[in-house]
């Protein structure tokens, strides 16, 4: 492991805003905050809300500036990347953010039900030959809303026209109520100013001409759900670049 990644984990270690429970951790320890968030880690009764994948945390971020009546949780398993959304959190001062180390797949381990108000997917891996690991697929949507309040929303928010259609076609198999929905977020006018939040990948999918997509949903408490059909939906043509070709432009997000 390189020296830059050493000195990252050692500081998100005293960093307030971070908590750093990966699965060895949680199975040992447990988790001390479930279904006190409010109380023990906020301080206040304001709506909680999650960023799955949050990556450097630029979403969790801008939400906590946009929205300061909101409480916000950037949750990702790479303690490298949350560093750099955790250290801005940190000098800005933020009251109402906080970063969560774990895999997603445990999530349900640190959420009392109905503690969790609204749910971010922005930007995930479309995870293309893989259903299960889909961050809209039945799977995870069963853990999302053992956490989620009756009217809690999800909000994906893709460049991928793969995990958009899919997820179109779940939610409409389900039945699921739309609240948003636009394959073209710019184009269709439908931006405001929390859903324009952009990150590091939704920068370099700009450049590139590609356009945005959202589709905000509730889940029905308790709904059995059933998987889409899917395998006639085209994948996707593009992958992202490396990191040594992000143009000069976007290094502001890195």
């Amino acid at each position: 492991m390189g020296k830059n990644k050493l000195k990252k984990f050692a500081e998100i270690e005293r960093l307030d805003c971070v908590l750093q429970y990966p699965r060895e951790r949680l199975l040992a320890e447990g988790f001390p905050f479930s279904g006190k968030w409010h109380g023990e880690v906020f301080n206040n009764l304001s709506p909680i809300v999650l960023e799955l994948g949050c990556g450097k945390g630029e979403y969790t971020v801008g939400l906590a500036q946009k929205e300061p009546g909101k409480n916000f949780i950037g949750i990702d398993i790479k303690g490298a990347r949350i560093w750099t959304g955790a250290r801005q959190v940190a000098e800005m001062g933020l009251p109402n953010a906080r970063f969560l180390r774990t895999e997603i797949e445990n999530i349900d381990r640190f959420f009392a039900p109905g503690e969790i108000d609204e749910i971010w997917i922005t930007f995930p891996d479309p995870q293309m030959q893989k259903s299960r690991k889909r961050l809209t697929s039945t799977r995870f949507l069963k853990l999302y809303g053992g956490m989620l309040k009756p009217d809690g929303i999800i909000h994906l928010k893709t460049d991928s026209p793969f995990l958009y259609e899919y997820t179109r076609r779940l939610v409409e198999k389900n039945g699921l109520e739309v609240v948003e929905i636009t394959d073209d977020l710019y184009g269709s006018g439908k931006a405001d100013p929390v859903s324009s939040i952009k990150t590091f990948y939704e920068t370099q999918w700009l450049s590139r001409g590609k356009a945005i997509k959202l589709i905000s949903f509730r889940l029905k408490p308790g709904m059995e759900l059933e998987e889409p059909e899917a395998d006639d939906i085209p994948k996707d043509d593009y992958r992202a670049f490396k990191s040594e070709k992000v143009s000069p432009a976007t290094k502001d997000f890195a």
